[in-house]
């Protein structure tokens, strides 16, 4: 992180640089951040009003998409390289609520490994308290060459 980016994003975690795959589908939420690990992809944003619903809470839509990025990306970490990941499924459960401020960041962790399955969970926190976990099964395709 450079120090015009640590200037620019104070109240962003330690650990945390701006996400460097946009898409989008995520592009209207920027700034997205993230933090890699020798084991996992962790997403985060503070969440604005362009994150929310009518009632001002972060959007179910968000957060699920964001778990199923930031899982894919940990899935595609621990596989190497050279993969294609396609969502088979994704279930999530929502325990709580995020509110405009907070931080919100996805924690995943990969379950199985395999040649064609990657299994894989994430808890969703605002401010330190889960409000989301979710799981998913990605299908993994050798990149086309």
């Amino acid at each position: 992180m450079t120090e015009s980016d640590h200037t620019e994003t104070p109240d962003i975690p330690a650990g945390f640089t701006r996400h460097t795959r946009p898409s989008p589908l995520t592009a209207p939420w920027e700034p997205l951040y993230a933090r890699t690990t020798v084991d996992a992809v962790m997403l985060g944003l503070r969440i604005r009003d362009a994150h929310t619903n009518s009632r001002g809470l972060a959007h179910g839509g968000l957060i699920a998409a964001l778990a199923d990025a930031a899982m894919g990306y940990s899935c595609a970490l621990k596989l190497g390289g050279g993969e294609r990941l396609l969502t088979a499924s994704l279930a999530i459960d929502f325990l709580g609520s995020a509110k405009i401020g907070q931080w919100l960041q996805i924690e995943p962790e990969v379950v199985k490994l395999g040649g064609s399955l990657c299994v894989v969970q994430c808890f969703v926190i605002a401010d330190g308290a889960r409000c989301a976990r979710a799981n998913a099964t990605f299908s993994v395709a050798k990149a086309k060459v």
